[in-house]
């Protein structure tokens, strides 16, 4: 059986948000919610991972699946993904499943819980798979109900959070760049010849003859901002730090892991293109110096401002501004293996923060603290934790072996020497210097935790049971894996760039 037949993706897609509505409507019990929840999100990660095995390698959008949605204004339902976005799925997927159980001990109003988090799933995978520009909006919207919802409601409390100012903020910010979104793909839209279209793959190989209704540069960076809001980039960063400090850890473990690839991925899709690449062809090589030295200067300012933080979250926090500026900058250099080192980058920072942010969650459930003040000496009483929490440290600072070494050393390799923008060996050159930074932040926090004399208080407090040992080594091993061999991911994204430069 052909199993672009059973439509995969579709299954992919919306089987989370099945979930949610069993949950939401006939399962009563809490374990049975948590069990249901697990289903439902393991289905799609299992999924995805066969989609990843039988996968062409030669490139190219795969598993699609079309179909008319809106005919007055020739809107579709089209999905896809290619060497670009499977990836991101199966991280999703992954990290979707994952959650469910860092989220086990909430008993905190159980069954909106878990529903909230199989429909953030569902939107967050719906942006992914989208190759239409309205589909692709809508997907964007969706994700900012469940964020409110689980921050508000289960996020950190006063006095140590502020979780309703956390979630209104992240809302405002993303919806401040979603209304510059919306004005750019209406004005891609009417930039088509009647019957305009949406679609992403016409507009990108130029089957829809673009006809601009304003300027290509206007509609650049209208879709620009929204992607930078999500990444973040400095200074449009500032909801970030907030929204983690205050979240749950399944929610920080998704936010960090895949919501702000979103921004990434977006970048990628619409607007950064080339030649014959992106959806607004021609403009981003115009503008790629500045936007090299926003990406240097996030580079360097999440870097110092992570040195400044005594919150565990915070400090893993301004560390994605951090690592997020090598994404940008890879984009930005506009060649084959520099987009090839940012869309690496994107996984592995999803899997090695991901999981900084679970061992976080850890480490507050163990011993109820999380300032870095506080604690010390925790590798005595939780050996498993502390070795693991140091083993994503150190891949966070791109120790050889891991996955965080091969993105961060393709994204430098790959912008090295790069013509899209000027004195490109200067801003490696700095951008590396963020890796000093961060070795110092990580290093410092790390022996401030586990390694210093043992504190009295912490006598007694368990190391992590068997579920958490489960879910912790997953993404240990994950993340060795592909450290070692990268090829893994690197032949599936590389065809995807290999006509860009």
């Amino acid at each position: 059986m052909n199993i672009e037949s059973i439509h995969p993706l579709t299954i992919i897609l919306f089987l989370p948000t099945v979930g949610a509505i069993l949950i939401a409507l006939l399962v009563k019990q809490p374990r049975t919610v948590k069990l249901t929840a697990a289903i439902f999100t393991f289905i799609p990660f299992a999924l995805s991972v066969a989609l990843f095995v039988i996968f062409d390698r030669n490139g190219g959008l795969q598993f699609v699946e079309q179909a008319q949605w809106i005919s007055s204004i020739n809107a579709q339902y089209h999905l896809g993904v290619d060497g670009l976005s499977l990836p991101m799925v199966i991280l999703t997927t992954f990290l979707g499943f994952v959650a469910v159980f860092v989220s086990w001990k909430i008993n905190l109003r159980t069954k909106e819980f878990f529903a909230w988090l199989l429909i953030l799933e569902t939107g967050i995978l719906g942006v992914f798979m989208s190759l239409d520009l309205l589909l692709f909006f809508l997907f964007w919207e969706v994700e900012l109900i469940p964020m409110y919802m689980l921050i508000s409601i289960w996020g950190t409390p006063p006095p140590l959070g502020r979780k309703e100012y956390s979630a209104t903020k992240f809302v405002i910010y993303t919806l401040f760049g979603s209304a510059f979104m919306l004005a750019g793909i209406l004005t891609l839209y009417y930039s088509t010849p009647a019957p305009h279209t949406f679609s992403m793959v016409d507009i990108a190989s130029g089957a829809a003859q673009l006809i601009p209704v304003i300027p290509m540069a206007s509609i650049f960076f209208l879709i620009f901002i929204a992607f930078a809001i999500k990444l973040p980039v400095f200074p449009l960063h500032t909801w970030l730090p907030d929204a983690h400090t205050d979240a749950p850890t399944a929610v920080s473990v998704i936010l960090a892991g895949v919501l702000l690839k979103m921004g990434a991925y977006g970048m990628i899709r619409l607007v950064a293109g080339f030649g014959d690449g992106g959806l607004v062809p021609g403009v981003a090589e115009h503008y790629t110096t500045i936007l090299a030295a926003f990406a240097v200067v996030s580079v360097l300012y999440g870097a110092a401002a992570t040195i400044r933080q005594t919150d565990l979250k915070r400090l893993i926090a301004y560390s994605s501004v951090s690592h997020m500026g090598f994404v940008l900058l890879g984009i930005v250099a506009l060649k084959q293996l520099s987009l090839t080192g940012a869309t690496l980058q994107m996984f592995s920072h999803g899997l090695i923060t991901g999981l900084l942010f679970a061992m976080v969650g850890l480490v507050y459930d163990k011993t109820h603290k999380r300032e870095i003040p506080k604690l010390g000496g925790l590798a005595r009483q939780m050996p498993v934790i502390a070795v693991v929490f140091s083993i994503a440290g150190l891949a966070a600072l791109g120790l050889p072996t891991t996955i965080g070494f091969i993105a961060e050393f393709t994204v430098f390799v790959g912008s090295f020497g790069t013509t899209a923008f000027a004195a490109s060996q200067t801003y490696v050159v700095l951008a590396v210097f963020g890796i000093v930074l961060g070795a110092g932040y990580i290093l410092w926090m790390l022996e401030r935790v586990f390694y210093r004399e043992p504190k009295e208080e912490f006598n007694g407090v368990k190391d992590a049971d068997n579920m958490e040992k489960a879910y912790i080594f997953a993404f240990v091993v994950l993340i060795m894996l592909f450290g070692v061999y990268p090829r893994l991911l690197m032949d599936v994204i590389g065809p995807v760039f290999s006509s860009w430069g």
